[in-house]
């Protein structure tokens, strides 16, 4: 049973509409996370926010209900725009949008990022809607294009900012900021508080008030531990660590694409479900790989930092440092993926001799002591590989043909007699449907699925390999 919120942390504080407050309720928003009763009241009272709060911490949310309070939906125009650093997090803060969006009828909200073609957005965007999230570099092609117009906007959101400018898109932000109106309400919101974001909102931010949660993790969520390893080992070494601890999801980190790869093909002659993520996938790839990844059908996903940005992965028990990152902000990005809200985790480091160096800085910059320990302190875990609990079945066909999560749920537990339980998470993208399934009935859900029908109609379905 949940706790009774304490009435500083009751949504109800807040002047929301009733429908509002019930949706959230619904949604099992039971309490304000310290960042949402920090920033809402200041947001929703209209002032200019610069929010400072680690990912995970419920932020969409912070900004999400106060850009809604300022929506009209009579007035169909875009009036909200947020600006995302990666499209991984603009799919999120949309999906989130979404569902905070349910109060109110008809309230269309559009995702314009790179990587997808022009065309559906053009004839989308044709179509009109009320919010726009977007990356920066794809909503400055609209704005050029005249194909976005924001003479109506009232609240532009900088989501995860710092990371908008370590990608260098601090020109293409301010180009944008220029071209909305004067008179709106700016919403910032930053892991860290670098140099450059003082210099955003100068430029323009009016009198924005600041809110500044910069805790820590917890020493006791997220626990580092460190194994020396020459570079023969090193691969190697990481299918040590997950046959010893045997987690559910870890995020792998390695400095090059070449390593990514390379270990990918190590861990699958292992036997261990992997797969990759970096800056040579072609988006439709990428998008799959991070919808298995979350859904909890691949153990483990090796990833490049650039490609890892934005990413807020729920329930990731493990992190590991592959290779050492010489940048101790990009080591406390990593790590900080495990351990979110009540969660423990564990942050794995390999270092070899060479990268003693930059290990010391790391400790310096973040004032701890490593703790190391032999890699023959690593044995094999009972139960034979390590094999994900769920699997993933593609159903071709997506929004374009209207289905819904509800559909997809609606045919394998009604139609097809599975329990709810056995169903994972449910992506719906433009022209794919993804749905998790526990592995021991995958099979049988594809082979009955494929005979049966979502929404009146036949599907075709394949389930994706575990590899």
């Amino acid at each position: 049973m949940n706790a009774t919120p304490s009435p500083a942390t009751s949504f109800a504080t807040l002047p929301l509409p009733p429908a509002t407050l019930e949706n959230l309720q619904r949604l099992g928003y039971d309490a304000m996370t310290p960042i949402q009763a920090a920033s809402l009241p200041l947001a929703l009272a209209g002032h200019d926010l610069i929010a400072q709060a680690k990912t995970g911490s419920g932020k969409t949310a912070a900004f999400a209900l106060a850009l809604l309070a300022n929506l009209n939906p009579r007035r169909f125009a875009v009036q909200s725009l947020v600006l995302c650093p990666t499209r991984e997090l603009a799919d999120q803060v949309t999906q989130e949008l979404r569902r905070l969006a349910r109060a109110e009828d008809h309230i269309k909200i559009l995702t314009l990022c790179g990587g997808a073609t022009m065309r559906p957005q053009l004839a989308s965007l044709e179509h009109g809607a009320h919010i726009v999230v977007g990356t920066p570099g794809r909503i400055l092609d609209h704005l050029e294009r005249g194909s976005l117009k924001l003479d109506a906007l009232n609240t532009l959101v900088l989501d995860e900012a710092d990371r908008m400018l370590d990608m260098g898109f601090h020109d293409d932000i301010a180009t944008v900021a220029k071209q909305c109106p004067k008179q709106r309400q700016t919403l910032l919101f930053s892991a860290t508080y670098p140099e450059g974001i003082a210099k955003l909102a100068a430029a323009f931010m009016r009198e924005p008030k600041e809110v500044k949660l910069a805790e820590s993790h917890a020493k006791t969520k997220i626990r580092q531990r460190f194994f020396e390893v020459t570079e023969e080992e090193r691969l190697h070494a990481v299918s040590l660590l997950l046959d010893h601890h045997r987690p559910v999801s870890t995020l792998a980190f390695c400095n090059t694409k070449q390593q990514c790869r390379d270990l990918v093909e190590v861990l699958r002659a292992q036997g261990f479900s992997a797969l990759e993520l970096h800056g040579d996938l072609d988006q439709r790839d990428r998008d799959q790989v991070l919808v298995r990844f979350a859904n909890r059908s691949c153990s483990v996903l090796v990833a490049t930092d650039i490609a890892a940005r934005g990413l807020d992965i729920a329930q990731l028990e493990a992190v590991i440092n592959v290779d050492i990152t010489p940048d101790p902000a990009t080591h406390t990005h990593r790590i900080g993926r495990t351990g979110r809200v009540d969660a423990e985790g564990w942050a794995f480091s390999l270092a070899s001799a060479d990268e003693m160096g930059a290990v010391g800085r790391i400790e310096q910059a973040l004032g701890f002591t490593s703790e190391w320990a032999p890699l023959s302190s690593l044995t094999p875990g009972a139960g034979g590989p390590l094999r994900p609990p769920m699997q993933t079945l593609q159903i071709l066909g997506g929004r374009k043909e209207k289905i819904r999560p509800g559909d997809v749920l609606g045919a394998l537990t009604k139609d097809l007699g599975f329990a709810a339980a056995q169903v994972g998470k449910i992506n719906v993208n433009e022209f794919s449907t993804y749905v998790a399934v526990d592995r021991e009935i995958a099979a049988q859900v594809q082979r009955k699925l494929s005979a049966g029908k979502v929404k009146g109609k036949t599907v075709k379905v394949r389930l994706l390999d575990s590899q």
